[in-house]
């Protein structure tokens, strides 16, 4: 299987299954230098592991990270660094009577055609605890990030239709089981959930991620701009099914005018009038804030019963057991902060030798 490594200067290899030994990832790119514990680590482990309230699945894991490379006396040492976290609550029989029939709105159909094999046991390599390695590498990029102060913050924008008022956002509130910077909908929220779960189905939702401090330049036209490798990462997140920057879809009903940010000088310094662009122009960063929002599906493993097939093509029906995630947002939205934050690293360091200047600047 290829495809488990992402990045080009700053790389993430994921590796293990959901029911496997294991899980971990190796983080190569690394500069030496970077102060790194596992306490910090663990920190955003902490935010999308399971079992920590009624909309998460029921699955006991402390997530527990070890550091088993490239790190001596708490700080990098340029080198591979390799980190574990061990599986411990697998209830691998939850899933043997699905070994032969495939899931509605799973990988299960896909993986098997593509590989002759397929791991069952909760998805294997298709399951949201492959994103354990994402979050870790996503840990020790934003390390990095703050060195040169630049801060990703993601939340959640809304789940089904309900969404957020600007003017009630609240920071403060963005440690509550659904991650909603809103009193008022994270309260509606939950009653709506409750309902899809009393029916024993599921419910999406948006999380909206803004980056501050992103210098002018990040981006490498034509095939590795800014926009579209923020793109490739955040899609690559089990369960999203869509992606906007800036304005989005909503600059197809704007007219030019409307749509173009005006330049203006502010004290000596060139910046934009309104941010329409979502601060990336040319797949270039323009110095604005970097916004983007990306849509999550509803859950696929539900208890309601339906129609499918077996692996012989007979037609069955299905209700899916097992502990499972009523909603997927909530534990997704430190793995988006963690994918652009490795994205931008990747950017930084692929940045230094853009131009002569650049390059002086490090050796002369």
């Amino acid at each position: 299987m290829a495809g488990n490594t992402y990045g080009k200067n700053f790389k993430i290899t994921t590796w293990g299954e959901s029911h496997g030994k294991a899980i971990g990832v190796v983080v190569d790119g690394c500069p030496a230098g970077v102060e790194i514990s596992e306490d910090y680590i663990q920190e955003y482990l902490d935010l999308r592991k399971p079992g920590q309230s009624d909309f998460s699945t029921s699955r006991k894991e402390s997530d527990k990270v070890e550091i088993l490379s490239g790190v001596f006396e708490e700080k990098t040492t340029g080198t591979p660094i390799s980190l574990i976290v061990k599986n411990q609550d697998q209830n691998s029989r939850d899933y043997s009577d699905i070994s032969d029939i495939y899931r509605p709105g799973h990988a299960d159909y896909t993986y098997e055609k593509k590989y002759d094999v397929r791991d069952y046991r909760g998805g294997g390599r298709a399951s949201g605890r492959e994103t354990v390695g994402r979050v870790i590498g996503g840990a020790i990029a934003s390390l990095i990030l703050r060195e040169v102060g630049i801060e990703v913050s993601a939340y959640t924008k809304s789940i089904g239709d309900i969404e957020i008022n600007y003017d009630n956002f609240d920071e403060s509130l963005l440690t509550n089981a659904l991650r909603i910077p809103d009193a008022e909908a994270s309260a509606n929220a939950e009653k709506a959930l409750k309902d899809a779960m009393e029916n024993k189905d599921s419910l999406g939702g948006v999380i909206e991620c803004i980056v501050t401090g992103a210098p002018v330049g990040l981006g490498e036209p034509c095939f590795d701009k800014l926009d579209a490798n923020l793109s490739k990462a955040v899609m690559s997140i089990g369960a999203i099914k869509g992606l906007e920057i800036g304005d989005g879809f909503e600059v197809a009903k704007m007219t030019g005018t409307a749509n173009n940010d005006s330049f203006k000088n502010s004290n000596g310094e060139i910046s934009k009038a309104t941010n329409h662009s979502g601060g990336i122009l040319g797949g270039i960063s323009d110095g604005d804030d970097i916004v983007m929002r990306c849509a999550i599906k509803p859950t696929p493993s539900i208890a309601s019963e339906q129609k499918t097939v077996d692996k012989d093509g007979n037609e069955t029906t299905i209700k899916v057991t097992g502990r499972h995630d009523p909603i997927i947002v909530p534990r997704a939205v430190v793995v988006v902060e963690s994918m652009v934050a490795i994205t931008l690293v990747d950017a930084l360091f692929e940045n230094m030798h853009a131009n002569l200047e650049n390059i002086k600047k490090i050796y002369k």
